[in-house]
């Protein structure tokens, strides 16, 4: 079961939830960014390392029987918030796409530097089974 965590008389956030109470499996995921499956960066563009970063996000989700509306957690470490601010509206287009509109708590940040030179993006997630976003 999947509940959000929404005080009512606070303003509703756009594109995440400000918290998510589940029971069930519980799935954490390393933080992913925009190479393939073999690590090779295909792209310098940041809308393309996100689509691929959340595709890597889905495929291991796969792996524990998981899909993305099982994600109750994630953290975006970004190398440009001005790019990620201007480019909201199709990086917003991509998430929706591979993972839906589902409550998420999210919270995003500026970094320095990720380990991998050419990634701009970092996305760690956590899931829990069983959190079935139709029971909210």
């Amino acid at each position: 079961m999947k509940q959000i965590l929404q005080p009512p008389h606070w303003a509703r956030p756009k594109g995440y939830a400000n918290g998510v109470a589940a029971t069930g499996r519980h799935i954490f995921l390393a933080g992913m960014i925009g190479w393939d499956t073999q690590g090779v960066f295909h792209s310098d563009d940041l809308v393309a390392q996100v689509r691929q970063a959340l595709q890597n996000v889905v495929e291991v989700l796969a792996e524990a029987g998981a899909r993305p509306e099982h994600i109750t957690r994630m953290t975006w470490y970004l190398t440009d918030k001005r790019e990620y601010a201007a480019r909201a509206r199709e990086i917003g287009t991509v998430f929706r796409e591979l993972i839906g509109d589902f409550g998420i708590a999210m919270t995003a940040v500026q970094v320095a530097a990720l380990i991998e030179d050419r990634a701009q993006v970092e996305i760690e997630v956590t899931a829990v089974l069983g959190a079935d976003p139709n029971q909210v």
